[in-house]
């Protein structure tokens, strides 16, 4: 069997900032969840899921911020949501919003920012490609949960209609978007003598 240890390396927030105290360290949480609520506004409106700028945010957060911290600013964001915070698409708030049909895609986005962190912190956010697969899987992540969900609502049949085919272009473009960031951020602090 093989034994293979696969180190983890820094995200951009630690090469920036490698000693942040256990405040900072919320700070960069809470302001994660901002973003991600932020995002959430920018939205067309479709029945019963919306397109939102939410998914870029959350794929970037655990690209920047790395597993545990991407997953915290996740829970950060959900639980302002569910006390009552306009957080969620359309302004909604509390807990109607994750038992609703869209409450699958917002579970998907905290593993999906868990899982994009895991990989950037293995070197995936270093090269185009590798930054392009891991934000790939995690949007599989946040489709997974979420089109499982949504079934619930609109059945089986019409599940790929109402919550994949539509989102399909726009969800590739942040793909895309994300992926070149990434490395252009790294290849900007090597410049900079930050890393």
């Amino acid at each position: 069997m093989l034994n293979v240890k696969v180190t983890r390396r820094p995200v951009l927030v630690e090469a920036i900032w490698p000693q942040a105290s256990l405040l900072s360290q919320i700070a960069l949480v809470l302001a994660g969840s901002w973003l991600i609520a932020l995002t959430a506004r920018l939205q067309i409106p479709l029945w019963p899921v919306p397109i939102t700028g939410q998914t870029f945010a959350v794929l970037l957060i655990g690209a920047l911020l790395g597993s545990k911290r991407g997953a915290l600013s996740m829970l950060a964001y959900l639980s302002q949501g569910l006390a009552g915070l306009p957080f969620f698409a359309q302004g909604s708030a509390g807990p109607a919003s994750l038992l609703g049909p869209t409450g699958g895609y917002l579970v998907g986005m905290l593993v999906a920012a868990y899982a994009v962190g895991w990989l950037c912190e293995r070197g995936w956010d270093r090269r185009l490609m590798s930054a392009f697969l891991a934000m790939l899987i995690g949007t599989a992540c946040i489709y997974a949960c979420g089109l499982v969900w949504l079934a619930y609502f609109v059945g089986w049949p019409s599940v790929l209609s109402a919550g994949l085919l539509p989102f399909i272009p726009g969800d590739l473009l942040k793909i895309v978007l994300a992926a070149l960031l990434l490395p252009q951020g790294w290849a900007l602090l090597r410049r900079l003598s930050l890393r």
